[in-house]
């Protein structure tokens, strides 16, 4: 089975060249593209986090880290530890001051009041990030149309000149024959 050059799998080739260009890329040049691709991904990032600051209010961002903190292993662990705690200390027989004993009616209405406003704060924040989503898969497709264009462009200067090169070596047939 015939390999055919691919670019992305360069990097197992000692040097290389770009299919049919005679461009070789060897390890040096494949990394100096990848830095120059993730310089150019920091500066999109960068700047999508400059707009986000700027864009934002503070009680957005606040929202933002509640949701953050919200979703993660630390706040269920804590939570987690917080129920049992308070299981314990209302269930055991040997604390004389049960404040909520079973069926534990104010534990109950604490994690309804934090449900009740987790929840709404969790979906601005996911409403926000849906937008921010947005506007960078809006970048990538101008990025990619633009890379096309670019490519047909190429395609279409290539195609002239190999038409050019037909032109020429036809006319060289001619002269010597």
């Amino acid at each position: 089975m015939a390999t055919e050059k691919n670019p992305v799998n360069m990097k197992s080739e000692k040097a290389s060249d770009i299919h049919g260009f005679g461009i070789e890329l060897n390890k040096e040049r494949l990394t100096r593209i990848d830095r120059m691709v993730e310089l150019y991904e920091k500066r999109v990032t960068s700047r999508l986090d400059e707009e986000y600051e700027l864009k934002t209010r503070r009680s957005d961002r606040i929202a933002d880290k509640v949701a953050a903190f919200g979703g993660s292993w630390t706040f269920i662990i804590i939570f987690g530890c917080f129920l049992v705690m308070w299981v314990l200390v209302n269930v055991l027989p040997f604390i004389t001051n049960h404040f909520d004993p079973k069926p534990f009616i104010l534990l109950n209405l604490i994690l309804s009041f934090i449900a009740a406003f987790q929840s709404p704060i969790i979906m601005m924040s996911q409403n926000r990030q849906a937008a921010r989503d947005k506007h960078e898969s809006i970048i990538d497709f101008a990025i990619n149309y633009k890379a096309e264009q670019e490519i047909d462009d190429m395609q279409r200067h290539l195609h002239r000149m190999e038409m050019e090169l037909a032109e020429i070596k036809e006319m060289l047939k001619e002269r010597e024959g």
